[in-house]
């Protein structure tokens, strides 16, 4: 099912508001590391740099990013902030990495009101439970099938509100994509 990246940055337009959720690239297994000590494998970076592109392509670079402490995450926006360059304020959170959906909604409360872009990066299955519940009744019901399959690595939610992001709760995104990181292929 191939998506039309044209089509997702016109709907994005629409709205004063848009959040972008990702899931880390793809990292190195378990091993002698700790979970939050996973690095990311080459494929991993090389999934970063697509998807950081992708976004700017979208003519979506985040104003306002928070990321998970864990070294994965912090290794795929990394990544993303050598397309991004200095635009995005940037907050590590050891509640993105440990916290669940309740550290989603935490993070959406304290976005400045004038950044109109403000982006996650995370772990499953928080990411895909947080898109679920923030994706409003009236969306797209083949983008929220994807959503109860998880994401996979290096994949991204875009959502878009009229309302403010501390104004957001349970079913206030119209959720206007799903993309994988071969989408930007």
């Amino acid at each position: 099912m191939g998506i039309k990246l044209s089509k997702v940055a016109k709907a994005a337009k629409k709205y004063d508001h848009i959040l972008i959720i990702m899931r880390h690239a793809k990292a190195e297994p378990f091993g002698d590391k700790g979970d939050s000590e996973r690095e990311l494998t080459d494929k991993g970076l090389k999934q970063a740099k697509a998807v950081g592109k992708g976004i700017e392509s979208l003519g979506l670079v985040p104003d306002q990013i928070s990321c998970s402490s864990a070294t994965r995450t912090r290794q795929t926006l990394d990544r993303m902030l050598k397309t991004f360059g200095d635009k995005p304020i940037v907050d590590y959170r050891i509640s993105l990495y440990d916290g669940g959906v309740q550290a989603v909604f935490d993070e959406l409360a304290h976005v400045k009101a004038k950044n109109r872009v403000f982006m996650i990066v995370g772990h499953e299955p928080t990411v895909s439970i947080s898109a679920q519940w923030l994706a409003s009744a009236d969306s797209d019901g083949e983008r929220l099938d994807l959503l109860n399959l998880g994401l996979s690595p290096a994949s991204i939610v875009i959502m878009g509100s009229n309302k403010p992001f501390d104004e957001w709760q349970v079913h206030s995104g119209e959720l206007l994509a799903v993309i994988n990181v071969k989408d930007f292929d």
